[in-house]
């Protein structure tokens, strides 16, 4: 019984520091992902970004929140 008690205390930090782990190495990659984003999309020129509805200056924007359509935030005053 007592082999029980103790396979509980510790699987609960284990399952606890495995979720860490994984929410950190997820977030990683998706930091990563933004970061080539970024860099892909600041190798365009302006014409190219121009034709996809992005102004150089919403590249920032656009990595940061790839599932918002900028054309759609885009102001009107062009």
């Amino acid at each position: 019984m007592s082999t029980l008690i103790e396979l509980r205390r510790t699987a609960a930090p284990t399952r606890h520091v495995s979720g860490l782990l994984r929410r950190y190495w997820t977030t990683l990659l998706a930091h990563q992902q933004r970061q080539r984003l970024r860099g892909d999309l600041s190798g365009l020129s302006d014409r190219e970004l121009l034709d996809m509805g992005i102004s150089r200056g919403e590249i920032d924007y656009v990595a940061a929140n790839t599932s918002v359509d900028p054309r759609g935030v885009r102001s009107d005053d062009r």
